[in-house]
């Protein structure tokens, strides 16, 4: 690997060709973050990178063909919705093969070694849809695509997904619950939507072990989440020895984000990244693939993204937001002690 860092984004302006009016996931969320980089002088120190659409063979890794055609043929005739909350228009089929190729092109770009780091800003977004529906303003599931691209083009055998967003990542956690190829983790706010995500849901089969969900009340703080990663989740990346590092990047965990109720400020970001840097460093040469998920608070969302990128990139530029608060809570070290009961037989560093 460089000695220098080199980190990337995926961007494309068709991605805002998925219109969503005035509902929360909309085009306007990127033109928030790419206008904040601009603004912060980094987007020259950033690795630009094209974007391919996903084949339909790509999308069948995580879907059903006829799911597939299902969006397809709604997009064709002018619907305006796959359910209550998730719109689509006449360009959101073509979108969503971009928005799932650009995450299998930014695996593509750090296995190639081309790139340590690729944040694919992405949408629709991805992790609530299932194999054979969309749903909390998915369409396809970037990934559980990207992941599965992975395996197959590269033959790797220990990923790691780490899904920060504030809702649990249904639709990944399905696809890969039988899978021991995938550690998924997700830290998320419980009880919200879509009420799936329990600590007693830890994978089946050859997976059982593999999936660990850690939920979380309202007020979780910057250091509340930060204790829950170095107690749970970089121990068994130690025993895991993951070979490449994918985070569901939702920044809707941030304490001014509408749809939620939690407490984590924009710095929280930069350091829940540099965790991820630190696991991607120590087991796979630094190879990290951000896929951007939800994050409805414009301002919130860019500060965020701006630190994540920021931390990777070793910039040490001033963090954007205020550090948050410095108090783990009792709750904070009892869910931390259930999780930690409930999967030390899979991972036995859990109970030094």
């Amino acid at each position: 690997m460089s000695s220098e860092i080199r980190t990337g984004i995926i961007y494309d302006d068709r991605y805002l060709l998925h219109e969503t009016g005035m509902h929360p996931e909309k085009k306007e969320r990127l033109n928030a973050i790419m206008s904040f980089l601009e603004k912060k002088g980094v987007l020259e120190k950033l690795e630009r990178v094209e974007p391919r659409k996903a084949s339909v063979e790509e999308i069948e890794y995580a879907h059903t063909r006829k799911y597939i055609e299902e969006v397809e043929n709604y997009c064709a005739k002018g619907y305006n919705a796959l359910d209550l909350d998730t719109l689509i228009c006449t360009q959101s089929y073509d979108t969503a093969l971009l928005a799932a190729g650009g995450s299998i092109t930014a695996v593509d770009k750090v296995m190639k070694d081309e790139l340590d780091h690729v944040f694919a800003f992405v949408r629709p977004p991805g992790h609530h849809a299932e194999p054979s529906r969309g749903m909390g303003f998915c369409l396809f599931n970037n990934a559980a695509i990207a992941a599965y691209h992975a395996m197959k083009a590269y033959n790797l055998e220990r990923i790691l997904i780490y899904d920060w967003d504030v809702h649990h990542g249904n639709g990944t956690q399905l696809m890969l619950y039988h899978d021991p190829r995938a550690l998924y983790l997700s830290t998320h706010q419980s009880p919200a939507y879509p009420g799936t995500g329990s600590i007693e849901e830890i994978g089946a089969g050859k997976g059982e072990g593999y999936t660990v969900n850690v939920p979380l009340s309202g007020g979780t703080s910057n250091k509340d989440l930060e204790t829950i990663l170095r107690e749970i989740l970089v121990p068994i990346c130690d025993e895991y020895k993951p070979q490449l590092v994918m985070v569901s990047a939702g920044h809707d965990a941030h304490e001014n984000d509408p749809l939620a109720g939690m407490a984590l400020t924009s710095q929280g970001y930069g350091m829940m990244a540099g965790i991820m840097k630190e696991i991607a460093d120590e087991h796979c040469d630094g190879k990290i693939v951000l896929l951007l998920e939800g994050g409805y608070n414009l301002n919130a969302l860019s500060e965020s993204v701006f630190n994540v990128l920021n931390t990777l990139a070793g910039w040490d530029m001033e963090p954007e937001g205020k550090p948050g608060d410095d108090h783990v809570r009792d709750s904070t070290w009892s869910r931390i002690n259930t999780v930690k009961d409930k999967l030390k037989e899979y991972w036995p560093v859990l109970v030094k």
